[in-house]
């Protein structure tokens, strides 16, 4: 996995010696690669941070990622991004083709909000994100790309801050793991007809139906009705497991 001029490497433990043989590998191949980190562990905690350990090459954890024509800066230590997901956020953000108001739940760093407010025609992306040290680069990450003026960024809790946004033509939930608990959030912050792009963790054999079931139960609960328009597989976590995107229409 690249970020920036960072590698990150996945090599399970006890095999230091071949992970420094193919961190050398890599950056003898790859003179844009400038260190590489081995993942120790899996993504901790609600922040979902990456443990790492430096392998070889320059010592810091901070670097510039390009990706969907913007340019991202970050910690790799201190934030989650996935560098993977850049196809599946063009995915979304192309649907965009009128002058809508966005909001992103738990948006890290900014990849969906920056590349919609750089990209496409909505009028204004709200971004909403937990970890401080994501929304630094987020708030960071719209001066880069000179969309500061059509975006508008918080760090805190969605539930205590999404209420006081207003309503939404588009509302985006990029958080695989447990974003069925703030879907009562989004149905609250959703306009009649507002499109919503909600990802899950699923095994092969529950795609789509439980995804789906757990929309459709939410909906209910906030006396919602929803229209399934496109369900997505758009990574995969291990054999027969998958990261789900289910795009669903809102009335």
């Amino acid at each position: 996995e690249i970020i920036g001029s960072i590698a990150l490497l996945e090599a399970p433990k006890g095999m230091a010696k071949e992970a420094k043989q193919a961190a050398s590998e890599i950056l003898k191949a790859q003179k844009n690669i400038k260190s590489v980190y081995q993942k120790i562990g899996s993504h901790e905690g609600k922040l979902r941070i990456q443990k790492l350990k430096r392998v070889l090459g320059e010592r810091g954890t901070i670097t510039t990622h390009k990706e969907n024509g913007i340019t991202l800066k970050l910690d790799v230590a201190k934030v989650y991004f996935s560098p993977r997901q850049a196809t599946e956020r063009k995915r979304v953000y192309e649907q965009v083709k009128k002058p809508e108001r966005v909001l992103v739940m738990f948006s890290g760093i900014g990849p969906f909000a920056i590349a919609m407010a750089k990209n496409t025609p909505a009028v204004q992306v709200y971004g909403v994100e937990l970890n401080k040290t994501s929304h630094k680069y987020a708030v960071e990450n719209a001066r880069i790309n000179k969309v500061e003026a059509k975006t508008k960024l918080f760090c805190g809790d969605v539930r205590k801050i999404v209420p006081k946004l207003g309503k939404f033509d588009r509302l985006l939930m990029p958080l695989p793991k447990g974003a069925e608990r703030f879907l009562d959030v989004a149905f609250a912050a959703a306009k009649k007809g507002c499109i919503m792009h909600f990802y899950d963790f699923e095994k092969e054999e529950d795609i789509p139906q439980k995804a789906i079931g757990k929309i459709t139960t939410a909906a209910a609960k906030s006396k919602r009705k929803i229209r399934t328009l496109n369900v997505v597989k758009c990574g995969q976590l291990a054999p027969r497991a998958y990261r789900v995107c289910v795009d669903f229409l809102v009335n």
